[in-house]
C-alpha cells in the first residue's frame, strides 16, 4: 500500500485550517484521516476511526487538555472539524481504574464531558483512544489485515508476519472492556507500533500524525505482502445453467420476496445490483454456503447486512418459474434460520432484545452477481459496497487457508447492540419510506414539483425526461436519478425501466405526467399533428402504465400508477380538441386500469389540473388568455371560486396524497381551484 503523505499538503491542511482558528494538530489529524478515509481497502461507510490529544480553550479561555475523536454520523474521507468532538481527556483517563462500565454509562461519560454539548457522539471506541498513551491514533478495518486475522489460526499467522512490531488483542466487543484490553497489551508491548484486533481491525499510533499514518501503511503493507506470497487459487466454480435470467427479471420477483409486513403495513425494500468477474466467481463457487455463511468480515459489518447473506438459485433462463419457487423457498428458509438465531442467542443475552426483521440485506446469486438490499437506495448501496468488501476479504482468507468469522453469539451482541437497540421507534419514518416512484417529464415545472414531493415524502425517485439537460438539474435539484427516456417509444420506456430496475430494484409508484398541448379546430388540424398529440397524451401513458404493472405483478406487493388529465379532457374548450382529445382517452385508460388491476392491489388515479405555471401555460399564453378576458394575468391565474393561484406544487402534493390513499381507485382529484363548469360530472 503507497504512502500518500505529503509534507506539502500537510503544512497547506494547517494554513487552510488556521484561517478557521483550528490548530495545527486537528489540522493535521484532519489531513491524516481523510488519506485513511479516502481508500475503501481501509475504511467503508463510517468504519474506524482516528483521534488526537491536544489542548483546545474552554468558555473561560483556559487550555485544556481534550481527546478529539471521530464523532458519529461522519466518514473518515470528508472530516472536517465539527466531525472530531472535543472530550475532556482526564476524566476519560481515570475510568481506566474501573472493573466494568456499561456502554450506556460509558455514552453518558463521554457526552458529559464534551466541550460542546451539541457535538456528534464520540465514537464507541473513544476510551480505547483515551487509554492509548500516544497523541495521534489512526484505526481502521484494512481488508488485508481481515484476511489474515479472520482464521482459525489467525493469531498464529499474524505473530508470524508482524513479530513485535505490532501486538496482538483478541476478539473483545467494542466498549470499555476491549479498551482496557488494548491499554493492557500495549503496555505489555511498548515498543509495538500498533495493535492487531483479531477479527476486527488495526490500531496504528505515533508521536505526530505522519508516524501514527505512516505505521498504519506499514502495517497494512506486510499483510498485503503476506497475501501475496500465497498463490492466489481461484474459487472452484459450480455448473451453472447455459443461459441464465437477466438482473432485471430477477429483482423484481427477489424484491416481492423479501418485503415484510410490520404493524399490518407492508414494508418494502429498496435492492441495487452489482456484478463484475471477481463478484460472479464468489457467488458461484462451490463452497459458497460454507464461507458465506460463516459470518460477516469484521463485527460492525452486521449492524448494515445482518451476519449472513441470503443465496438463492442460478436462475436458469429455461425454468424461469423454478428460478421463482427455489427463490422463495430460499427466503422461507433464511427466515426461518434468523429467527432460530435470534431465539436461541436472545436466551442467553443477559439483557432481552426487540427482534429486528428478518429480510436479508444482501442477495448472492450465481452466475449473476448481488443484490444490496435496504431501506432505501442509500441503505441499499451501503449494503452492496459491504458485500464487495467481504467478497474482496473472504477470497483473499480462502486463499491464505480457510475464512473463519467470530462466534455466532459474539456477532449477535453487535448486531442487537444496545446503542442500537435504543435507536428502535425513536426515528419516524417517512410517509413513503421504502418505495420507488417513477416520474415521468420530470425535467419540467410540474414533474419538478412531483419528484421533489415525493422525494420529500420518503421514496426514491427516477425522473424521465426525454430532454437531458433539464432532467440533470432537476435530479441533482431533488436528489433523484435522472432517466433519459422518450415514453412514445417503446424500446425507450423499457430501457428506461431497466436503468431503474438495476438502481433500486423495481417500482411502487408511476406519476405519468409528460405531455404536451397541441391546438387546432377539428375541421382543420392535420391528421399529423392529431396523431403526434395522441402518441404523447394517450399512447405514452399506456407505455408506461403497461411495463409498470408488469413489474408490480413480478414483485406481488402491490403499487400505484398516478396519471395527469387534464380540464379539457372533461370540459372541452374551442380549439383544444388535439390536445383534450387523448386526455379524454387517458382518463378511461387510468379507470380501465383500476378495474383491471385492483384485485392485486394496484391502485390507478388521476390528478386534473388547471391554469398551472408550466411548459404547458407559458408566460406570453397567460398574457394573452388574460388579455382576451380582459383582467390582468394575476387575476387570471386566480380566477377560479377560491380566488388563488394554483402552483405545481399544489399539483405535486394531489399526486402525493393519492399515492398514499390505500382505499381509492379509479378517482380523479381535481386541482383548479374551483370550477363549477369544468369539475367532473
Amino acid at each position: 500500500m503507497r504512502n500518500l503523505w505529503s509534507d506539502s499538503d500537510a503544512s497547506a491542511h494547517v494554513r487552510r485550517y488556521a484561517e478557521d482558528s483550528v490548530n495545527e494538530d486537528i489540522a493535521l489529524r484532519i489531513y491524516t484521516t481523510r488519506l485513511l478515509g479516502g481508500d475503501p481497502r481501509l475504511v467503508i461507510h463510517g468504519g474506524g476511526n482516528t483521534s488526537v490529544k491536544t489542548q483546545i480553550a474552554d468558555l473561560t479561555g483556559r487550555e485544556v487538555d481534550v481527546i478529539c475523536v471521530k464523532g458519529s454520523g461522519w466518514d473518515m474521507g470528508d472530516i472536517e472539524p465539527p466531525g472530531l468532538p472535543a472530550v475532556r481527556l482526564e476524566p476519560l483517563r481515570e475510568l481506566i481504574h474501573l472493573k466494568s462500565l456499561s456502554d450506556e454509562d460509558m455514552v453518558n461519560v463521554q457526552r458529559g464531558n464534551l466541550l460542546d454539548a451539541a457535538a456528534p457522539n464520540p465514537s464507541v471506541e473513544t476510551l480505547l483512544h483515551a487509554f492509548l498513551p500516544y497523541k495521534f491514533i489512526d484505526h481502521t478495518h484494512s481488508n488485508a489485515i481481515l484476511a489474515l486475522t479472520d482464521q482459525p489460526n489467525g493469531e498464529e499467522i499474524c505473530r508470524d508476519v508482524y513479530g513485535d512490531r505490532a501486538a496482538l488483542v483478541p476478539y473483545i466487543m467494542p466498549g470499555f472492556a476491549l479498551a482496557k484490553k488494548a491499554w493492557e497489551v500495549q503496555a505489555a508491548n511498548p515498543n509495538c507500533e500498533g495493535l492487531i484486533l483479531l477479527k476486527h481491525g488495526v490500531f496504528s499510533f505515533g508521536r505526530t500524525a505522519k508516524e501514527a499514518y505512516s505505521r498504519m501503511i506499514r502495517l497494512v503493507s506486510m499483510a498485503e505482502k503476506r497475501a501475496r506470497l500465497v498463490t492466489q487459487r481461484p474459487l472452484a466454480q459450480v455448473r451453472l445453467p447455459m443461459k441464465l435470467m437477466k438482473p432485471v427479471e430477477i429483482a423484481p420477483v427477489l424484491r416481492g420476496l423479501v418485503a415484510v409486513t410490520e404493524a399490518d403495513a407492508l414494508k418494502r425494500f429498496v435492492m441495487t445490483f452489482r456484478s463484475d468477474a471477481k463478484i460472479k466467481s464468489y457467488v458461484s463457487a462451490r463452497n459458497l454456503e460454507r464461507f458465506s455463511q460463516e459470518g460477516n468480515v469484521t463485527p460492525d459489518h452486521s449492524i448494515r447486512i445482518k451476519p449472513v447473506p441470503l443465496i438463492v438459485p442460478a436462475p436458469n433462463a429455461a425454468a424461469p418459474e423454478k428460478f421463482l419457487r427455489g427463490a422463495a423457498e430460499a427466503v422461507l428458509a433464511f427466515r426461518k434460520r434468523y429467527q432460530d438465531y435470534f431465539a436461541e442467542n436472545n436466551k442467553k443475552s443477559p439483557v432481552k432484545k426487540t427482534k429486528l426483521d428478518d429480510s436479508p440485506r444482501v442477495i448472492l446469486v450465481p452466475g449473476v452477481g448481488l443484490f444490496g438490499v435496504g431501506g432505501d437506495a442509500k441503505a441499499a448501496g451501503v449494503a452492496a459496497d459491504l458485500a464487495e468488501t467481504t467478497i474482496e476479504v473472504i477470497s483473499s482468507a480462502e486463499a491464505i487457508g480457510q475464512f473463519d468469522s467470530i462466534a455466532k453469539y459474539d456477532q449477535f451482541e453487535i448486531e442487537y447492540w444496545s446503542l442500537e437497540q435504543a435507536k428502535l421507534g425513536k426515528e419516524q419514518e417517512k410517509p413513503l419510506a421504502h418505495q420507488v416512484a417513477v416520474i415521468t417529464g420530470a425535467g419540467g415545472t410540474i414533474g419538478r414539483a412531483v419528484a421533489s414531493a415525493f422525494r420529500a415524502g420518503g421514496a426514491d425517485v427516477a425522473l424521465l425526461d426525454r430532454d437531458a439537460k433539464a432532467v440533470e438539474i432537476a435530479a441533482a435539484t431533488v436528489g433523484g436519478m435522472p432517466v433519459v427516456a422518450d415514453v412514445t417509444d417503446t424500446k425507450s420506456v423499457h430501457s428506461a425501466y431497466d436503468r431503474v430496475i438495476e438502481a433500486f430494484g423495481g417500482v411502487d409508484i408511476l406519476v405519468s405526467n409528460a405531455g404536451s398541448a397541441w391546438q387546432g379546430r377539428m375541421d382543420q388540424v392535420d391528421e399529423k399533428v392529431l396523431r403526434q398529440s395522441f402518441e404523447l397524451n394517450f399512447f405514452a401513458h399506456q407505455n408506461m402504465a403497461r411495463r409498470a404493472v408488469q413489474i408490480m405483478q413480478q414483485q406481488s406487493t402491490g403499487g400505484v400508477l398516478l396519471f395527469n388529465l387534464s380540464k379539457q379532457a372533461v370540459n372541452p374548450g374551442p380549439d383544444f380538441g388535439p390536445y383534450g382529445l387523448p386526455k379524454a382517452a387517458t382518463m378511461a385508460l387510468m379507470r380501465q386500469y383500476a378495474v383491471e388491476f385492483g384485485g392485486v392491489d394496484i391502485r390507478s388515479n388521476g390528478v386534473n389540473a388547471d391554469r398551472i405555471k408550466s411548459g404547458l401555460l407559458t408566460k406570453s399564453m397567460v398574457e394573452s388568455r388574460a388579455k382576451a378576458r380582459g383582467v390582468s394575468p394575476e387575476n387570471y391565474m386566480r380566477g377560479n371560486l377560491l380566488g388563488r393561484e394554483v402552483t405545481a406544487t399544489d399539483v405535486a402534493q394531489a399526486f402525493v396524497d393519492l399515492a398514499l390513499a390505500k382505499k381509492t381507485t379509479g378517482a380523479v382529484i381535481t386541482v383548479d381551484g374551483g370550477n363549477i363548469g369544468a369539475a367532473l360530472r
